[in-house]
C-alpha cells in the first residue's frame, strides 16, 4: 500500500537492556554476540512531517538533526522534514538511546518519502549496529533477544559492506516479570570515540572463556527463558556480567561503571537477587524479579538503604512488541 498521502508520522520506541556479550574472542570468524531485552519504559516519542526546510525541536535536537541531515543528503531529498521530539530515552546511560533515535528518524523519513527501506538498512545508513544488533531487533520485534555478532572485518571492506548482527533467537519475556532500573544521573557511560578507543586497547579475550559464556547462553539462558526459570536465567546473566564486566574494568573503572550503582548491585547480591547487572557500558544497573510485589518490596528496601541523590529508580516490564508507528494525514 502506498503511503504517499501520509504527511505525518509518529514513532514511539523504548529502551533496551544489553545484558552482555558472549564471544569477545572472535576466533570463529564472528565477534561479540549479545543478549538483551526490550523494555516497556523509558520511551522515546517523536513526530515528523513533510516540510520545505529541515527543522528539529525538543530534547536531543542536535543529535536528531545530524541523523536527519545524513539521510536526506544520502538520498538527495530536496523536500525535508520537521521533527518534534516529545520524549527521550536517557542519553549515554546504556539504554540504547542513540539507536532508537536513529531508527525512529529513519523510519519516519522512510515512510514520508517512500524509500522502501528495512530497519536493517536504516541502521547501516545511520551507523548503528556496529557491535550489537539488540537495539535494532528491539525496534522491530521487542522481547528477549539474542544476536550473532558481526562477521570478522575483511581487509579493504567498508562499514557499508558489513552486515548488522543477525537475530538468532527471540523470546516473549514473561508478562509477570519486572525489571528494576538503577540510574545514576551523576555520570555517563562510555560512548562514541571513547568506546572505540576502549575496544582498541583491551587485550585479547580468552577463547576458552568465550566458549564458556556461549555455553551459558545456549544451554542455560535460552532454555530458562522458554521454561520461565528466572533463577537459571539469572545464573547465566551473572556469568556474562562478571566475566565481561571484569574484562571491561580497565576501561570503565571496575566491573561496573558507576561506583554508586556498583554498591546497589553488591547489596542485591547480598539479598540473594537472582538476576542483576549493568546494561551495556552503563552506568544504568538492572535487576529482574518474578512479579511486581517482589520488585516493589526490593525497591522500598533500596530506597531506605541508599540515600544518594544521584540514584534514580524505575520499575518496568519487558516489551514484547516493536516500535509503534502511527501515520496521519494532515
Amino acid at each position: 500500500m502506498s503511503l504517499v498521502n501520509f504527511t505525518e508520522i509518529t514513532v514511539k520506541s523504548t529502551a533496551r537492556l544489553h545484558m552482555g556479550f558472549f564471544d569477545l574472542h572472535g576466533g570463529l570468524g564472528r565477534k561479540f554476540g549479545g543478549i538483551g531485552l526490550s523494555l516497556s519504559s523509558p520511551s522515546q516519542v517523536l513526530t515528523a512531517r513533510l516540510s520545505d526546510t529541515l527543522q528539529v525541536s525538543g530534547k536531543s535536537s542536535s543529535r536528531a538533526l545530524a541523523i536527519a541531515q545524513q539521510l536526506l543528503e544520502f538520498f538527495n531529498i530536496t523536500r525535508a522534514v520537521e521533527i518534534e521530539i516529545a520524549q527521550i530515552i536517557p542519553e549515554h546511560a546504556g539504554l540504547g538511546s542513540g539507536t532508537q533515535l536513529a531508527l525512529a528518524i529513519g523510519t519516519a523519513i522512510n515512510l514520508l518519502h517512500e524509500l522502501n527501506l528495512t530497519t536493517a538498512q536504516i541502521a547501516q545508513l545511520t551507523g548503528r549496529g556496529g557491535r550489537s544488533g539488540i537495539g535494532i531487533a528491539a525496534f522491530d520485534y521487542g522481547g528477549l533477544l539474542v544476536d550473532g555478532g558481526r562477521s570478522a572485518e575483511i581487509a579493504g571492506s567498508t562499514k557499508a559492506d558489513l552486515k548488522i548482527p543477525p537475530l538468532l533467537a527471540r523470546y516473549s519475556f514473561p508478562e509477570d516479570w519486572r525489571v528494576l532500573l538503577i540510574l545514576d544521573e551523576s555520570q555517563s557511560g562510555i560512548h562514541g570515540e571513547e568506546e572505540r578507543i576502549a575496544f582498541k586497547h583491551l587485550p585479547m579475550f580468552p577463547e576458552n572463556l568465550a566458549a564458556h559464556l556461549c555455553r551459558h547462553v545456549l544451554m542455560q539462558a535460552m532454555p530458562a527463558m522458554v521454561e520461565r526459570d528466572l533463577t537459571a536465567f539469572g545464573v547465566a546473566i551473572q556469568a556474562l556480567q562478571s566475566h565481561v564486566g571484569d574484562y571491561f574494568a580497565p576501561a570503565q573503572g571496575g566491573r561496573y561503571a558507576s561506583p554508586n550503582v556498583a554498591e546497589v548491585l553488591k547489596h542485591l547480591e547480598y539479598l540473594g537477587i537472582a538476576c542483576f547487572g549493568q546494561s551495556s557500558w552503563g552506568p544504568t544497573g538492572f535487576a529482574v524479579f518474578e512479579n511486581d510485589i517482589q520488585a516493589e518490596a526490593c525497591l522500598q528496601e533500596l530506597k531506605l538503604t541508599f540515600k544518594n541523590n544521584s540514584l534514580k529508580w524505575m520499575i518496568c516490564s519487558g516489551r514484547n512488541d516493536g516500535a509503534e508507528v502511527t501515520t496521519n494525514n494532515i
